[in-house]
This record gives structure tokens, sequence and C-alpha cells, in this order.
């Protein structure tokens, strides 16, 4: 049923409120909680003691998943795993209670997750429409839980300490489809040697056939205010119902896919100076925001406009003209993911072959045996599977053992950050 024109925009603009009151009040309720005898469950509770060890840099991580991708994160999350980064998955509400129990039973029942108290699955998770605003909702309120149980605001500083919190220096959101192509000490050896405040946002201001199908037309997403029901609104009267390109501010586009410096969610997070608060609003009625809040807020900020490099770190494949969603991959694109250099790739089938031979070949994993689930790296060692299994190993901690997929990173961030091609490729 369509509601009649002038009561969608009334409806649209009540619910930009609400959307904007949801983030900004950053709600404690997220975190997955289980009880045994009035105690939490240590795989879902914060992490309550101090962490001594050192790691150069560290990262945040947003797992989103829909229904029927429960296996599938958990395979993810073992695929990334380190005991210095920090995990967030959510699992859209629209996803069956016991899909739901089942993911809870796969992190729970990994106890070197609970040993490092670093993995947390969203409690009360958030209805999702993919190509509306609750996706971008979703992604600000994991960038905020993370933010609180890493300590809050302050500057990086590594994979350790800040007062019992666990800190990090860039949140990734990911999807459930996704999968990496590095080791995470590959991808903290490159990253330690980069300027903090970098964002890796895939951006452009040429909107080209966005412009008319996405940049003007008013849409509502009713997954902002009904308990049960995901989808997008668009008036009847559509000629009506065509906004201006705003004067304000520049539009920017790219991919929904983003490495964010700390600082940089820190600043989406609080908006000190409102440009935050201003892109949300606008962005509420609008169709596939999260293709365009990161890059828009990014490059029309005084202060971050220039520590934006113009990658979004993923190898994706696209029809020739790209449609809504990218190819999936197989067994036929691993050289080209390799050759990519990228440290992501999407998306996948769920237990595609190539993500076996990515585990074999590149992560040096073996998701079914004992101890070798992790990907290589100094806390997890192929010689001694018992490290894998005690993240805590002393003379273990702070160890980096960077591979092929660190030189094969740091050759292509080299040629991106050159002088010729980092600031010609910055908010244009």
């Amino acid at each position: 049923m369509r509601l009649p024109v002038g009561r969608e925009v009334v409806v649209s603009g009540v619910f930009t409120a609400v959307l904007v009151f949801s983030i900004l009040s950053l709600p404690s309720l997220l975190l997955k909680t289980t009880t045994t005898g009035g105690r939490r469950s240590s795989w879902s509770a914060a992490v309550e003691k101090e962490e001594d060890d050192y790691y150069p840099v560290s990262f945040a991580y947003l797992i989103s998943a829909s229904t029927g991708d429960a296996e599938r994160a958990a395979r993810l999350l073992a695929a990334l795993y380190h005991p210095a980064n920090s995990y967030l998955i959510h699992l859209d509400r629209e996803a069956p209670a016991e899909e739901h129990r089942r993911l809870a039973e796969l992190v729970s029942g990994q106890p070197v997750y609970s040993r490092a108290g670093n993995v947390w699955i969203v409690g009360r998770p958030n209805l999702v429409t993919y190509r509306g605003p609750t996706m971008l909702s979703t992604t600000l309120h994991a960038v905020a839980m993370l933010l609180r149980l890493s300590g809050g605001g302050g500057g990086g500083g590594g994979g350790g300490g800040g007062g019992g919190r666990r800190r990090w220096d860039w949140f990734v959101n990911l999807s459930a489809s996704d999968y990496p192509l590095v080791t995470q000490d590959d991808l903290m050896d490159v990253f330690a040697r980069l300027p903090r405040d970098l964002n890796f946002i895939q951006h452009t201001s040429h909107l080209g056939w966005k412009i008319k199908k996405r940049a003007r037309p008013v849409i509502l997403d009713t997954a902002l205010y009904e308990a049960d029901r995901s989808e997008l609104i668009r008036p009847v009267n559509v000629t009506t119902n065509l906004r201006k390109l705003p004067t304000a501010f520049k539009l920017f586009t790219g991919s929904a896919w983003t490495v964010l410096s700390r600082s940089f969610a820190e600043y989406l997070t609080m908006g000190w100076d409102n440009l935050p608060r201003t892109l949300l609003l606008y962005y509420t009625n609008f169709i596939s925001s999260p293709e365009f809040y990161f890059q828009t807020l990014a490059c029309n900020s005084r202060r971050f406009r220039n520590t934006t490099v113009n990658h979004d770190l993923h190898f994706i494949r696209w029809d020739n003209p790209p449609k809504q969603h990218p190819l999936y991959l197989g067994p036929k694109d691993y050289r080209r993911m390799v050759l990519s250099a990228a440290a992501f790739a999407r998306k996948f089938r769920e237990d595609d072959p190539v993500l076996d031979r990515i585990d074999r070949d590149i992560l040096r994993r073996d998701g079914a045996t004992p101890g070798r689930m992790f990907s290589y790296g100094g806390w997890c060692s192929e010689g001694d599977v018992r490290l894998c299994s005690n993240p805590q190993e002393p003379g273990r901690k702070g160890v980096i053992k960077a591979g092929a997929g660190s030189r094969r990173l740091r050759a292509m961030l080299n040629k991106m950050m050159s002088g010729k091609n980092f600031r010609r490729q910055q908010c244009r």
C-alpha cells in the first residue's frame, strides 16, 4: 500500500529525525550476552582485563550478515581473527531465531574468542533494508559501539592497553560474503607503516546515472519504523518528489566498503562541527546511502578531505555495465584476485571451492583441523598449533610474521600513494 504524497513527505521528515536520534544516542543494549547463574558468558562480555600485549596497529571489524549467513559469518570471523583486533557481528533481525542461536553457538563454542575477549554479537539487531539508510544506520551504530568498547575518544595507539579497554586504529566494514586475501599479520605489517589518519574510501564526484537514479528521487525506508517490514517506499508522483542537487555541499559517491581511521570514526560519531549530522539527515531518504555518506562527509570536511586514499581495498568483479550487485567470484578468478594485491574480495557463495584455496595458499589455515582454524601469524604458527588455542601464550604477544600478502599490498599502496597519484585522486 502506498501512502498519499503529502503524508509521505511528513512521515519522511519525522523518521529522518528518529534515525538520527537512534544513532547519536548510542544505546548500550547492543551486545549479545548470555547468563549462567547470574554471570555473563565470557565470549560476549566486553574486555574486563587489561591487555598488556602490544601490536603496532589493530583493527575493529563489523561483519554484517543476513538470512542464511550464520555459517559463513563464522567462517569469515575465523579467517580474519587476531587477538589484538575487535570484532562485532550483526545478523539482520529478519533472520530466523534459530539462525541467531546458531551463530551464538558457533562463536561461544570457540574458546580462543573467550580467552581474548574481543568478539561480540549484536544482541538487539536492526532490521535492514540493504538499499536504504538502515544499512548506513547499522554501520554507524557499530562504529559507535566499537569506540565505546575501546574506551571512547582519544588518539590511536596500537592494539593493547587503554585502561582495560581494547583500542584500535582502523574500522573495517565487511559483508559475510567477503573474504580476506591477506593474513592479519600482513595487514598489520603494512598499516604500521602508514599515517594513522588515512581513510580508504573509494570516491568520485562524477555521479553520472546516479543523479537521476539516486540523488534526485525521494524514498522512505519502512525498516525505520515498522518492526517486521523492510522495503523502500517510493512516492507515487515522482515528478513532484524529485529533489534538487544540494548547494551547501558537494555530492560524492563510491563503494560502500571502507577502511576508516579512528579519528574519522570519532568525527562521524560525535560530529563536533555538525556536518556528519547534516549529511545523515540528507541521506535518510536517499537510495543506496552507504555508497554516498562516507564519501561526501570525508570530501566536504576540511580536516579529512586530504586523508582519503581512493580505493576500498577490495577485489570486486562487475557486469558491464555494472548492475546492483557484483558477480560471484570462483576458482577461475583466483589468479586475478592475487594479482590485484587487494586485502579483501567479494562476493563469494557459501563454501565455494576457491575459499578453500585461499585458506590453503594465502591464509595457511585449515578450518577442519583443531588448532589450525586461524590464519597464520606470529600468535598462531604452523609449527606449534597449541599457540593458536592460547592467544596469551608468553613470548608470542606482539609478534608479527608477515608474508607475501604484505609485500603485494605494500607495493599496491606505494604506487597509489606516490607523489603523482595520491593528491591527484583525492576528492575531485
